[in-house]
């Protein structure tokens, strides 16, 4: 069996050279940097709006205990039910309950990340359910059988021609369909499916714990007609997305919407505060919110990584990281890819198989620079990587190289005890394919710069 860390070397080689999938990606993400870059010009004091998000997260992570029963106690009170989940198995256990109860044959999805995390789609369909995505990124890459590629864009890695090409081998549009033709054809096929699904499926931007309330933010609907025309209306978020307060949402919602597009806001913005009430003519008879953990409270026990639960999502750090605009989302593996999910995804999936990722960085601190909330992703990656040592995690040959290199560098007559033609020799015999393969290997100079120094000036005095 291929370890996850080599998996990640052969493909990230691969993507590396593979222009047209640069190009792709490079184009998108360029875009995307315009719009931010005009977006974050319109914020008056985008320093201090990034240092007050960080400080609620930080209160809410220092008052999780507190504040998710809050959140559970006010949303109970407008007939909403909470399910805590543990782990993804006890997570899709949960909807399966809810939808063998009403001999559900169908769920009509709206872009959630933690649905990808608990990997809902493959289990319902595993379970007699269809599973259908309604947010268009989300469903070209499922018509694909792929997975998201970005937290945000979904569909990044693909151009409108290869689009075209899939909605013509699947539905028969025009090869030639432009971006606009393939939307309304999406809007047709999909739109007959909000009015058939037994029930709705979401994700959550922000809990909120003072009113009960989850908040959605998207930009094409989709997330509305989800939760407005099924009977049941399931929301499945991560227990790491909670805010105190329904006033912060003046802070988080332009604060995402920006660094994630360079919107002011996002389109539509939704507040769900439970089931349909007596006086309200739409939304769901039932509504549940699933609370996962799944690794969050391993996270959280790490107080100097816990930091990493501060996320938005917003996507802004895989946008700015030299390493993702190189291999692309999926050579990650991982629900979350980019620097956010090289910092979390070890803690929630197990250091052992992802510490890899912690490496896979250039540790340039774009991705903290860009961060809304200020997480200091690049020293996390730092302190991951210290911990897969203090694991034990790291290799005998990896242990026995640091041990020559700190001992030589400690002490000056060690290393000048070996030559510039030994050192040659050791570099091509041992780093030409690891440092060499695309690279020229430096040449050390024959004589050591303190011999040479030694030479040219103390011998002379």
């Amino acid at each position: 069996m291929i370890k996850t860390s080599d998996k990640f070397v052969e493909i990230s080689t691969q993507k590396s050279f593979d222009l047209p999938h640069r190009g792709i990606i490079n184009h998108n993400i360029g875009k995307y940097d315009i719009a931010v870059e005009k977006g974050l010009f319109r914020l008056e004091n985008i320093e201090f709006a990034k240092k007050r998000g960080h400080q609620i997260k930080w209160k809410v992570m220092e008052n999780l205990d507190k504040l998710l029963p809050e959140f559970e106690s006010n949303f109970q009170k407008k007939g909403g039910k909470v399910l805590w989940a543990n782990t993804i198995e006890e997570a899709n256990k949960e909807i399966l309950n809810i939808l063998k109860k009403i001999n559900a044959k169908s769920v009509i999805k709206s872009k959630s990340m933690v649905t990808e995390e608990i990997h809902l789609n493959e289990f319902l369909e595993s379970n007699g359910i269809e599973s259908l995505e309604s947010d268009l990124g989300e469903y070209i890459v499922q018509l694909l059988g792929q997975k998201p590629y970005h937290i945000v864009t979904p569909a990044m890695h693909l151009s409108k021609e290869d689009i075209a090409i899939l909605f013509n081998e699947k539905f028969g549009t025009p090869i030639d369909s432009t971006p606009q033709q393939l939307v309304l054809k999406a809007r047709e096929l999909l739109r007959e499916k909000y009015l058939i699904a037994d029930v709705g499926i979401t994700g959550a931007n922000f809990l909120i714990a003072d009113t009960g309330s989850i908040a959605i933010t998207e930009n094409e609907g989709n997330a509305r007609l989800s939760t407005t025309f099924p009977k049941i209306h399931i929301a499945i978020v991560g227990i790491e997305k909670l805010i105190p307060s329904l006033t912060d949402l003046d802070l988080f919602w332009p604060m995402l919407s920006t660094h994630g597009t360079g919107q002011n806001l996002t389109v539509y913005n939704t507040v769900l505060n439970g089931p349909k009430q007596a006086n309200e003519t739409d939304g769901p008879e039932e509504m549940y919110v699933i609370l996962l953990d799944n690794g969050r409270t391993e996270l959280l026990a790490q107080k100097e990584q816990r930091q990493g639960l501060y996320c938005i999502r917003c996507g802004a750090c895989l946008n700015g990281c030299p390493i993702y605009k190189n291999v692309g989302g999926h050579t990650y593996d991982t629900t979350y890819s980019g620097p956010i999910g090289s910092i979390i995804t070890p803690h929630l999936k197990g250091m052992e198989e992802f510490k890899h990722l912690s490496y896979a960085s250039s540790l340039c601190g774009k991705c903290s620079e860009v961060c809304p909330v200020k997480i200091d992703i690049h020293k996390m990656l730092l302190l991951n990587r210290r911990d897969s040592v203090e694991r034990n995690l790291n290799s005998r040959l990896e242990k026995v190289g640091w041990y020559f290199w700190k001992k030589g560098m400690l002490k000056r007559s060690f290393m000048d005890q070996f030559g510039g033609s030994f050192k040659n020799l050791m570099l091509s015999r041992f780093f030409k394919k690891t440092w060499g393969g695309q690279r020229k290997l430096p040449k050390v100079a024959v004589k050591s710069f303190s011999k040479d120094w030694k030479f040219n000036h103390l011998d002379k005095d």
